[in-house]
């Protein structure tokens, strides 16, 4: 079993441990108290008359809520319980779905919580670092290997869509630790509508030796009648869906539930030959023979939207639903009359900014971990009267991030020549995608700084790529929007370190390799000896300022083009130190890869040992970003070597938001330069004598 605790306040990047609270969060409470006092001074003011502002019933419904709200709290005698929600999730779009559930428990919610993930590796790594950079108060997440448990189940055949992990809630009672005694199981494709401690609270209307809470199935499969030789697994009436289920598990340790389901099973499979609706048939049949264990659940807890359910008789208004479960392959598509209504309350936690639910619990104490701590302490001896305070904090922030948000594969190659390209963008560089997976083959490892709602719309247009559908070895990792500043060497970081392959063509998404780039790399691996050698091949990089261009299929036909003036090199006429030491005038008739020298503001394009050092992340926005890279490999020995027949051309767009800023901005450019001096003298103090030459070097920006 692997575990990490994730919590944090909104906006100071903290780790908390999961602890409890009163019933209210601050804002509800001001707000309840500043729109009271606003009733009680236009009531003095206007003889009584609300009218003006507030009408009479919102100062009294505000009076009811204050005194709801505070009763609450003098009533709370002891502080709340974690509530323990369990929940199987294996695989990319599982790993995706179930985010937009935690969202809508995370809103609603005001104890503390402890996820139990069942997860398989896949959705163990995305949900692991999703949960480690979201850093949300009072939430601990554990997860337990799905691997492990398929042999528990693995001898049950199931024709449901789910598959192997849609049975394994049958074993949790073993799965989960032995010390907890209930546990909420919610599948993927369930939303909240209100908190969940609500559901929680229902346990204490358990009687006898009722240990399992479960909703009544709304469709007729279990009456067998949905076509002619229909035949269902057995089932008490209508049976139940297990979608969303509270179990007691320390009774049903008692009850001996592992060696119940088992039999059961065993037996009816002997007629039935496999599951259709996978542990759903299975905890219906044991309940079929052993009525007295369910506690049946109002219908609101679990209203079903699959084709032709009853889920319309389990509400009357909005303030009836509980929770809304897609139980349907269809899902957001399945047919019932107020489907637009669900969709919608879907769609706003889909779309939720996830950063706003690192709210700190009211009358929650938390309890930092020794990185929180040292990050805080970092954060407080900033300087916030520096000019440059918020470049300084960026460096330090902590951005969500989910990784592999699309299905991922790769298959690594034998003769460990492979290479990825990584680069970064927003929402605005979309349109690339497509041009670069049509120009390189290979792995693709891409960051991707999107708000959340920016993250749908990009899921919409991958799904709707066949370019990129086609496509599974591209990795997509979102990077949650947070501060003023784009920054790209997080950016550039995460997606490096998510590269798989030996090798890696750092670039930018605006440039479009050479056709063919990708196997001319994987054949210089070898005659470089990149094995065994501290090697950056450079890539020369040019530039059309056409959006409209005839690529050029081989060195020669871009020469031509760079005759007549329809290629240039790369920045010549802004930046031409950049890539000056190229030397494009060698490059033109060279037929063998030759070194070149580092110089002051050397930013070529390189592929390099996946062991590379990272970006540094104190440069953000425009400037100095891979200059400063640049730099780090020269200091590590890292040659410089140009490869004779590659190139990559730089396509046409509008300036970025952050150039913009550099050109108009006298304090970002400021700024910039204090950061480049900073950095030059911490190359000096860990290269030392050999690092002179970066703080002697004319670095003009």
């Amino acid at each position: 079993m692997c575990s990490c605790s994730c919590s944090g306040t909104s906006g100071s990047s903290l780790l908390v441990a999961p602890l409890a609270r009163p019933p209210v969060t601050p804002p509800a409470t001001l707000s309840v108290l500043l729109c009271l006092s606003i009733c009680l001074s236009l009531m003095h003011n206007t003889s009584g008359r609300c009218i003006m502002f507030l009408s009479a019933s919102l100062c009294i419904n505000v009076f009811v809520h204050f005194f709801d709200t505070f009763s609450a709290i003098i009533n709370s005698s002891s502080l709340p319980q974690t509530i323990h929600v369990a929940i199987v999730c294996a695989g990319y779009n599982a790993s995706r779905d179930v985010v937009t559930l935690v969202k809508s428990v995370l809103f609603h919610r005001r104890n503390p919580l402890h996820f139990h993930f069942i997860t398989d590796s896949i959705a163990q790594q995305i949900l692991a670092s999703l949960f480690h950079t979201w850093m949300v108060p009072a939430v601990r997440v554990d997860f337990y290997d799905a691997d492990e448990l398929k042999s528990e189940v693995s001898w049950i055949p199931n024709k449901h869509y789910s598959g192997i992990y849609g049975l394994m809630k049958l074993v949790l009672t073993k799965t989960l630790p032995s010390d907890l005694q209930k546990v909420i199981v919610l599948d993927t494709d369930i939303t909240f509508a209100t908190d969940i401690a609500e559901l929680w609270a229902v346990f204490h209307k358990f009687k006898g030796q009722q240990v399992l809470g479960l909703v009544e199935n709304q469709s007729d499969w279990y009456l067998g009648n949905l076509w002619k030789n229909h035949r269902p697994w057995p089932a008490l009436g209508r049976g139940f869906n297990t979608g969303v289920i509270l179990l007691l598990l320390d009774r049903l340790r008692k009850l001996r539930w592992e060696q119940m389901w088992r039999l059961t099973a065993e037996r009816e499979l002997m007629s039935m030959l496999s599951t259709s609706l996978a542990d759903q048939d299975i905890f219906n049949a044991v309940i079929k023979q052993n009525p007295f264990l369910v506690h049946q659940l109002p219908c609101f807890w679990n209203v079903q939207l699959s084709d032709h359910t009853r889920s319309e008789k389990c509400y009357k208004d909005v303030s009836d639903l509980k929770v809304i479960h897609w139980n349907s392959p269809k899902k957001l598509r399945v047919k019932n009359k107020h489907v637009e209504f669900f969709r919608n309350l879907y769609l706003t936690f889909l779309e939720y900014d996830g950063n706003l639910l690192r709210r700190e619990l009211f009358g929650c104490p938390s309890k930092t971990d020794h990185n929180s701590e040292n990050l805080q302490k970092t954060l407080l001896e900033l300087d916030e009267d520096d000019p440059c305070y918020e470049f300084r904090r960026e460096r330090f922030t902590v951005h969500r991030t989910h990784l592999y948000f699309l299905h991922y594969e790769y298959e690594p190659s034998a003769d460990q020549t492979d290479v990825t390209l990584v680069a970064q963008l927003s929402m605005d560089r979309l349109q690339m995608l497509e041009a670069i997976c049509k120009h390189w083959e290979g792995p693709i490892s891409l960051a991707l700084y999107l708000s959340d709602a920016e993250a749908q719309q990009f899921l919409r247009y991958a799904q709707g790529s066949e370019v990129l559908m086609s496509r599974s070895n591209v990795g997509y990792h979102i990077v949650y929007k947070e501060g003023q500043f784009y920054p790209v060497n997080l950016l550039r970081n995460v997606a490096m370190r998510q590269v798989n392959t030996p090798y890696m063509f750092l670039s930018d998404i605006d440039f479009l390799p050479m056709y063919g780039l990708y196997e001319y790399l994987r054949k210089s691996v070898v005659q470089l000896d990149m094995a065994n050698t501290k090697k950056a091949l450079v890539v020369p990089a040019f530039e059309t300022l056409r959006y409209r261009l005839s690529y050029p299929k081989s060195k020669a036909e871009l020469l031509s083009q760079l005759d007549m003036g329809t290629l240039f090199t790369f920045r010549y006429h802004v930046w031409t130190k950049g890539h000056a030491p190229t030397n494009f005038a060698k490059w033109r008739t060279a037929t063998t890869p030759y070194r070149v020298q580092w110089e002051a503001d050397f930013e070529p394009y390189v592929m390099v040992r996946r062991d590379c050092p990272e970006y540094d992340r104190r440069f953000v926005g425009f400037g100095w970003n891979k200059v400063a890279h640049i730099m780090e490999l020269d200091a590590q020995e890292y040659e410089f070597v140009v490869l004779p027949n590659a190139y990559m051309i730089h396509m046409p767009h509008a300036p970025s938001f952050d150039i913009t800023k550099f050109r108009s901005n006298k304090q970002y450019r400021v700024c910039l330069k204090t950061l480049k001096e900073e950095f030059q003298q911490n190359m000096s103090r860990r290269y030392g004598f050999a690092a002179l030459k970066y703080m002697t070097a004319d670095n003009n920006s």
